[in-house]
């Protein structure tokens, strides 16, 4: 990322409670002086995920809120409607963000509904004004229809490499505040390179989804 005036102010809009790690911890990491926004749609009502989350937001200086979307194993569709209405209900004042993070189109790996629909949400309220972010950065991870942990995709257009201390950090994040054990999959796919697909106008990001993103590489 360029170099920037600071305070900034950025949004990170997510499904679960990890999420915002995983795909984009490094990122939060390095930059501790913005002004960071976090929003999960589901697992506020899980007494072991939730107050996790709010020490994550102790953790990083962060302010955040969580949403209670049903989350249940089967992955029953929500309508686009419910999850706009449920971002717009837990973004704090109304405002212009510097840059907005979600889940890319396809989520992140095979497959989970709730990332799909979030970042379909998402893309829609920037279309529709409701949500004001100046870039709109999606998570730019596959993980070859299944068979490997999600890694950066070959064609992101942004890439960011940790060093070593950040992803130190960001696995400290994973095993000692979200709890997952070091065997567990959150701990093994903890990416220590980070991708991301990056538009500055709704009208880019929906051209290149309707052009067929190269998201998937089989």
């Amino acid at each position: 990322m360029d170099a920037i005036d600071l305070p900034r102010k950025g949004l990170v809009v997510v499904a679960h409670p990890d999420d915002e790690t995983l795909w984009s911890g490094g990122l939060l990491l390095q930059y501790p002086d913005w002004d960071w926004y976090l929003v999960t749609l589901c697992r506020a009502g899980d007494p072991d995920r939730a107050p996790r989350f709010r020490k994550l937001l102790a953790h990083l200086g962060a302010r955040g809120n969580m949403g209670n979307l049903n989350d249940n194993p089967e992955q029953t569709p929500l309508k686009i409607e419910e999850v706009e209405g449920t971002i717009l209900s837990l973004l704090p004042e109304q405002g212009e963000y510097h840059i907005c993070l979600t889940h890319g189109p396809a989520g992140e790996y095979t497959r989970h509904l709730r990332h799909e629909e979030t970042s379909r949400a998402v893309l829609a309220l920037w279309e529709a004004g409701l949500l004001c972010t100046r870039e709109l950065w999606m998570f730019a991870y596959h993980d070859d229809g299944g068979h490997s942990f999600p890694t950066v995709h070959p064609l992101a257009h942004r890439v960011v490499d940790l060093e070593k201390e950040v992803w130190e950090r960001k696995y400290q994040i994973i095993t000692e505040i979200y709890g997952f054990r070091p065997e567990s999959w959150e701990a093994k796919t903890t990416p220590a390179r980070e991708g991301f697909w990056c538009f500055r106008t709704p009208e880019a990001a929906l051209d290149w989804i309707r052009m067929g993103h190269p998201y998937r590489t089989r």
